[in-house]
């Protein structure tokens, strides 16, 4: 009888870092997969794609509605916000206009992984913006809405049009208080806003009487519609993505964000 030769832990090391590997891309994979498919859940993972099937099989209801601004505001008139960039408005940069490197980020409002990126790492990639390492250009989507249901991803989206109108400084301090409060991908709580604008009290100076009215009236809905197509127009396919000078970065390892100093190594290896 034959037997299989007894492997050398040198051997078997290798092995085990090449399973781990591959476990890791499987990983990273189904994740992408999955959050373009909309089918991610924080606590519960369903397989539905109406917000009448995930209540039953979640147990939960979706709070789809409330006071957001609605379908109406779609059918107005394009507005950009000012301070938006790239050549249709779709883009927000924040940073330094002459910055060496770029660091593009693709994320969507009620994307958990987006907020566990952010409330992880957002303050290291804003660190590094402000002394000029790179600048960021923010790529933002709403396709949770789809697969979810409701509308909460837009209207952040819109609200965050309006915070971009103030000022960039204004966007990006929105941008990070509703990732602080998002709530779980099942609850559409965005959707409604007055939320938003009880959320934009944590801003200093954001709400004037013109970034209220735009919120209210969903000035930038249109606007946050052609972000939107946009995004999906850019060939990404999961959030967040990370691209720095063009070279994605792994960003989650082990189904977690990495560190600020896995970041910043990461940083550093591509802007030498």
């Amino acid at each position: 009888m034959s037997t299989s030769p007894k492997k050398t832990p040198k051997t078997a090391a290798a092995d085990r870092k090449a399973a781990r590997r591959a476990a890791t891309e499987r990983m990273r994979e189904e994740r992408e997969r999955a959050e373009r498919s909309a089918r991610i859940r924080r606590r519960t993972v369903v397989g539905a794609a109406s917000a009448a099937v995930l209540a039953l099989v979640a147990g939960v209801a979706f709070a789809v509605g409330g006071s957001g601004s609605g379908d109406a505001a779609a059918s107005g008139p394009l507005v950009v916000p000012a301070n938006a960039s790239g050549p249709d408005g779709t883009v927000i940069t924040y940073g330094k206009a002459d910055a060496a490197h770029t660091l593009e980020v693709y994320e969507d409002f009620r994307c958990p992984y987006c907020e566990q990126l952010e409330t992880t790492t957002g303050a290291t990639v804003q660190q590094l913006a402000d002394a000029g390492t790179y600048k960021v250009e923010y790529h933002l989507a709403t396709f949770l809405d789809q697969g979810l249901g409701g509308k909460g991803s837009r209207t952040a989206l819109a609200a965050a049009g309006a915070a971009l109108n103030e000022g960039v400084d204004k966007f990006k301090q929105f941008h990070d208080v509703l990732y602080a409060n998002q709530p779980d991908e099942r609850d559409d709580a965005f959707a409604d806003v007055n939320h938003l604008l009880d959320l934009a009290d944590e801003v200093p100076g954001l709400k004037t009487d013109g970034f209220v009215k735009a919120v209210r009236e969903g000035t930038y809905v249109p606007w946050a519609d052609q972000v939107n197509k946009a995004f999906d127009k850019s060939g990404v396919t999961g959030t967040p993505t990370v691209r720095l000078d063009g070279r994605k970065l792994d960003v989650f390892a082990g189904g977690a964000p990495v560190s600020p100093e896995k970041f910043t190594a990461m940083v550093k290896q591509v802007t030498g």
